[in-house]
């Protein structure tokens, strides 16, 4: 469940909903909501491009699909068509989906027939296309779809993941293909690539590391044997409709380890290029439960950096490894009484002279240099803030960073010099992003707040010296210029917690009325809604027809300190609860909000503490929706559930209170449930359960589903749908 909003998309079918007539608010049908919901509310992004070795040009693919153009990274004009699909030789294809760029700057990985495999991994037709001789060939003679293609260094070599979940490698020098391994099989072993729940929970997509000398490929191999699957229905649907399930559903299965049950065994193995044998690499310490993370160092070492975590995510141990010997060392361990902050191994990066760790150790998130021998060299960041992400160092010694050092509702582009001296490149409120080319010489800021929309820049470094405006998304302005604004306020509780909060008021709003209030909310620990940036949704438009909309984020989540973030640990749902009980307290004693109208909702982890708020004695809220909530966090999947809540074996108290399930008797107010019936990552089974159980208490909901559709309930319009049908339902009850 890595944070769940309601602008993640993939691709699903439902059939549409029409919209029954608002009796106040005023909703009025799918045409007037559609330029607030996604995609229509989308501003331009200027992702980070390929860029070519130099760094003084970069490729991107042009808006038809049909060519791979160079750019002047100064000018931005292009300079050469690279690959043109009506100019290549020996194969053809029709459209480029994607690409990638070989290290070496020779060749291009064309992907075509990209398909979904979860969220976010994919498998496609891919071919190797030759920059000099505009030669094109699949890259698998063999294999009809390929997934997590991985150059070597030198751009000689391919290695990939076929069906049969092994490894193959393609040697581009001479056509010939070899496997890496043999024993792959569905449901059972996985080679190269993670497994369902490492996928979703450690955001990777490939777990195969080449050796700077491109002689030896490690990998991490997956036994999921033991994982217990599990299945859902599929059905013909409206939209790209499955035909062959016309008659009879269909059915998807998959391995899905929930709480408390057995993981993949990870293991970790190398392949020797020249005698193409495999080696198995033990690992130390026996507490080892995930391998989130393996590479190589950045320095010719030959050193593989392995990251593991016991299964509580408590401890995290760097192991510096050599596959030629095999010889292990432990370079740093890292320990939380709570759980460990996700980017201290997710976010480990490889330098020249060492790496970089960033660690909640002092209650807020640090950066701080290693050497590979695991001495602490240098502590580069330090404050009541945290470092969010780290762009690199250039040769000066300069560090980037992003930041939240001006407050934790701001992200701000921090440069720390040598000397340790930070200095904020972008302005104090606001939210700031960067990518930087490979030489650092020059860097892109992405920066938007609540009145402005994202405009990305191109700026020297380190002397910051503005180039050209890539894109400003200046249209968006005067798109949504009469939408109501968000106000940024403090939010103090009945029992004195402060929170972050935005306010949306009904544009001309009468202060001798009392308008109805939606309060929504993700709660996620870690996470936060509450950021001053460009977000136009449906929570505009709900204030243009009539309602006051809150948004806050309560104890547990992210920006304010470790403190704040893990005093939920053990208790997911508790505190979160209690504050959002008191910021429908405090917002009932605002002149213009109704306190017997204000309704609350969230998506995922926001849909779950939507129950257990609306489950508490004496709820201060009068109508609820819950879209795709867990109801029981002993369904959901072992590395989410158990990093905030250990085991259901260790902590079956804390399983028992945290679900709303076990909550039902104060439950007497208006609600409903939307979820997706294909949905991967918080299963149907979550709201049938909770709609089971509250019926055996004579209660009842609305339930509206969505047939194939997966947790992002996107696609045919549906995302629309689901704040359309949302709005109608508070219309109707408050």
């Amino acid at each position: 469940m890595k944070y769940i909003a309601s602008t993640i998309i993939l691709a699903a079918s439902a059939s549409v909903l029409s919209l029954s007539a608002a009796p106040k608010a005023n909703v009025s049908n799918f045409a007037d909501m559609a330029p607030y919901v996604y995609p229509n509310n989308s501003a331009r992004n200027v992702a980070e491009p390929y860029f070519l070795p130099d760094g003084q040009a970069y490729l991107r693919l042009s808006d038809d699909g049909k060519r791979v153009v160079k750019h002047d990274i100064r000018t931005g004009a292009e300079s050469e068509t690279v690959m043109d699909v009506t100019h290549t030789r020996q194969a053809t294809i029709q459209r480029i989906e994607s690409f990638t760029l070989s290290p070496d700057g020779s060749k291009l990985l064309i992907a075509t027939g990209v398909e979904p495999i979860y969220r976010h991994s994919t498998r496609a037709a891919y071919y190797v296309y030759e920059l000099r001789t505009r030669i094109l060939t699949p890259l698998s003679e063999e294999h009809a779809s390929q997934r997590s293609p991985l150059f070597s260094p030198d751009g000689r070599m391919v290695a990939f993941v076929a069906t049969d979940n092994n490894i193959y490698l393609k040697k581009l020098d001479y056509g010939t293909e070899v496997p890496v391994t043999t024993d792959g099989s569905v449901d059972h072993t996985i080679n190269g690539v993670p497994d369902w729940v490492y996928e979703e929970e450690f955001a990777t997509s490939c777990s195969m590391s080449w050796a700077p000398d491109c002689m030896t490929l490690c990998y991490l191999k997956y036994n999921e044997s033991a994982v217990p699957a599990y299945s859902f229905p599929l059905y013909e649907g409206a939209c790209d409709p499955m035909r062959q399930y016309a008659l009879y559903p269909g059915s998807f299965t998959y391995k899905y380890p929930v709480a408390g049950e057995p993981n993949s065994t990870v293991t970790l193995h190398s392949y020797d290029v020249d005698n193409r044998k495999t080696k198995d690499l033990a690992l130390p310490g026996p507490s080892i439960e995930y391998i989130p993370r393996i590479s190589y160092t950045a320095d010719p070492s030959g050193r593989l950096m392995v990251t593991t975590l016991d299964r509580a995510q408590s401890r995290m141990e760097l192991i510096a490894i050599n596959p030629k010997s095999g010889v292990a060392k432990s370079v740093l361990t890292e320990q939380s009484e709570a759980w460990l902050n996700p980017a201290t191994y997710e976010q480990l990066h490889y330098l020249a002279n060492g790496f970089l760790v960033l660690s909640a150790r002092t209650g807020y998130t640090h950066a701080y240099l290693y050497s590979y021998e695991g001495q602490l060299l240098k502590t580069l960041t330090s404050g009541d803030y945290d470092v969010k992400a780290y762009y690199g160092s250039d040769a000066k010694g300069n560090h980037y960073f992003q930041t939240t050092a001006t407050g934790p509702i701001n992200r701000v582009l921090t440069r720390v010099d040598a000397k340790g001296v930070a200095k904020h490149l972008t302005p104090a409120n606001g939210t700031a992003s960067a990518w930087f080319s490979p030489t650092m010489d020059y860097y892109a800021v992405t920066y938007s707040n609540s009145t402005t929309p994202p405009a990305c820049t191109l700026y020297t470094a380190p002397a910051d010296k503005k180039v050209r405006v890539l894109e400003d998304n200046a249209s968006l302005a005067q798109k949504y210029a009469s939408a109501p604004k968000p106000e940024f306020i403090t939010v103090t509780t009945p029992d004195g917690v402060s929170m972050d909060g935005y306010i949306i008021k009904p544009v001309n709003l009468d202060p001798s009325r009392r308008y109805p209030m939606i309060i929504t909310q993700y709660s996620g620990p870690g996470s936060q809604q509450v950021l001053d940036r460009w977000s136009v949704d449906w929570t505009q438009y709900a204030a243009l027809h009539g309602y006051v909309v809150l948004c806050v984020d309560p104890r547990g989540t992210g920006g304010k300190g470790r403190a704040w973030e893990t005093i939920v640990y053990k208790n997911l749902g508790h505190y979160e609860g209690i504050d959002l009980q008191g910021a429908a307290r405090w917002a009932a004693s605002l002149p213009y909000v109704d306190p017997a109208r204000i309704g609350l909702t969230g998506w995922s982890y926001g849909g779950y503490q939507t129950l257990m708020t609306v489950s508490m004695p004496s709820s201060a809220f009068a109508c609820a929706v819950a879209i795709a909530p867990v109801t029981d966090w002993r369904y959901y999947d072992t590395v989410y559930s158990e990093r905030y809540m250990l085991t259901p074996q260790e902590n079956a108290e804390g399983y028992r209170e945290s679900s709303p399930i076990n909550h039902l008797t104060d439950m007497d107010i208006p609600l409903l449930i939307m979820h997706g019936t294909a949905d991967d990552n918080v299963h149907l089974m979550n709201t049938m359960q909770y709609v089971s159980v509250m019926q055996s208490y004579g209660k009842f909901c609305d339930m509206f589903l969505y047939p194939n559709m997966n947790h992002s309930i996107y696609g045919c319009d549906s995302r629309l749908n689901v704040y359309s049908k949302m709005l109608d339902y508070f219309d109707k009850n408050l």
